[in-house]
């Protein structure tokens, strides 16, 4: 057997496996002919003494080769090539040591245009300063928490079920605490059959609109307005309308004059600490949008994404608490409340509206994880996410605080802002600085800041940007508006 050990050269600097080497290379010296019909093979045992591998990796390549017809096992007497090949005539075969690689075009027709291109965003540089677009802190998360009690739960013989498929909806166990505390916080009178637990509030916002838009039809959205939702619709090929907003939020009168014009299928607003500007729509014109879609019949979507995190006063309540006529789709995250990698919203709507988009979400998504639902249940049943909320409304209001200050301090000539009620970010204008180049110079001396060009339109280009102030404590506040007002200086 010594010319096997010859023939089957294995390159320990390969990227190939080297049982698929050993694979390769007897296929090739079968297809050339050097290793005949029904010749017996050494045991596994002996091959990997004369490779010079292990025992299992030798049992790996006969298992290929054996599955793919090249060898057979006989009772009692050994590993043999068989007489009958998968092949009959010689083909040339790639080198052991080439890779395989993926072409970079399909080999199939599909419509590239029909999707809405996005940025595809990677998880943030830890060696730089992020003024990001308004996230938690996940230093101060109650992630460990989660993770303990979600450990506990999956050793009760009482919650094996929620490690087996069911519960498109999500568990009833959530839906009934997310019951009694959206009640509480925000006066939704609801059961659990009107709440629908998804991936984070886009995943919300998506199947609400999938069940609402055929392409063609009209939405209005608050201009400058949340990209992430014009994308969706975008991608359902509604024709987007930009309704102005002011300090008191969207401008219900250039609402309503467009809903004398046009068809409306939809309204998408953010009425607290609109995103991006941060304003707040005021209670006189909630009522006047509630009378619009009661009368028009189109849907109110309100993306309710901070509730939790107001400042100065008590939030007013949400649409959805007023709603009498079924005209509202109300969308929130839990995913700011603990982290954003924990991916949960959930969607309050009329029970039927509910039943449609447990449906679609099942064809998307069969479920969600049931167990860590159970587990975010107990941290709201227990207490622990009133007082997280409770401790991270009192940080982040002293981060608010400081920032506006710093900006006043350090950048009065150069931007203009207004300190926001709630939220995680300051929504500011640059004055004089292009933001563009303030974001490219800002990365070089390690801040991360985006160049504002995602909230101009056609006609309108704002030159501003969100400063998220949450997820920096003060002494990283102060050193990125350093950052700022030393390249601003030398623009």
């Amino acid at each position: 057997m010594n010319l096997l050990k010859e023939l089957i050269v294995i390159n320990p600097r390969s990227d190939v496996a080297v049982y698929l080497q050993i694979e390769n290379a007897f296929i090739q010296h079968i297809r050339q002919g050097r290793l005949s019909k029904g010749l017996k093979l050494p045991g596994s045992r002996e091959m990997a003494g004369l490779l010079n591998v292990n025992r299992m990796t030798v049992v790996a390549a006969f298992n290929e080769l054996e599955a793919q017809g090249w060898i057979e096992l006989r009772s009692r007497q050994g590993t043999f090539i068989k007489s009958s090949l998968p092949l009959l005539a010689p083909k040339k075969i790639q080198k052991a040591n080439s890779s395989f690689k993926i072409p970079e075009k399909a080999g199939f027709a599909y419509d590239e245009k029909k999707i809405v291109p996005v940025y595809p965003s990677d998880f943030p540089p830890t060696d730089k300063l992020i003024f990001n677009d308004g996230f938690p802190d996940p230093r101060i998360s109650p992630a460990e928490q989660l993770m303990k009690t979600m450990r506990r739960l999956s050793r009760l013989p009482s919650q094996r079920k929620y490690l087996q498929y069911g519960g498109a909806q999500g568990t009833l166990f959530l839906r009934e605490t997310l019951c009694a505390f959206l009640n509480e916080t925000r006066g939704l009178l609801i059961t659990p059959e009107n709440i629908l637990i998804t991936r984070g509030a886009q995943m919300g916002l998506y199947i609400a609109a999938s069940i609402l838009l055929q392409p063609g039809d009209a939405v209005a959205v608050g201009t400058p307005g949340y990209d992430a939702a014009n994308i969706t619709f975008r991608q359902l090929g509604a024709r987007i309308h930009n309704i102005p907003m002011d300090d008191d939020g969207m401008d219900i009168n250039v609402l309503e004059a467009l809903c004398k014009k046009k068809k409306l299928k939809a309204v998408f607003v953010i009425p607290h600490h609109h995103n991006p500007t941060t304003v707040t729509l005021v209670p006189e014109r909630r009522i006047r949008l509630l009378e619009l879609a009661a009368r028009y019949r189109f849907a109110i979507i309100e993306d309710d994404y901070d509730y939790d995190f107001h400042y100065s006063s008590k939030p007013i309540m949400p649409m959805a608490s007023l709603d009498h006529n079924g005209n509202v789709i109300y969308i929130g995250t839990l995913s700011k409340t603990i982290t954003p990698s924990v991916r949960f919203g959930f969607m309050v709507a009329p029970a039927a509206f509910i039943r449609t988009a447990v449906s679609l979400r099942k064809s998307m998504d069969t479920q969600g994880d049931s167990i860590m639902e159970n587990a975010i249940g107990e941290l709201y049943k227990d207490g622990t996410m009133a007082r997280h909320i409770k401790k991270s409304v009192n940080l982040y209001r002293e981060r608010r605080d400081n920032l506006c200050t710093l900006l006043k301090t350090h950048l009065k000539d150069h931007v203009s802002f207004a300190v926001p009620d709630g939220g995680m970010s300051v929504w500011t204008k640059f004055l004089h600085a292009d933001l563009s180049i303030v974001s490219e110079q800002a990365f070089k001396k390690g801040l991360i800041i985006k160049n504002g060009r995602g909230y101009d339109t056609d006609k309108v280009k704002y030159n501003s940007v969100r400063l998220g102030f949450a997820s920096l404590n003060p002494a990283e506040q102060e050193k990125a508006v350093k950052i700022l007002k030393e390249i601003i200086s030398q623009l």
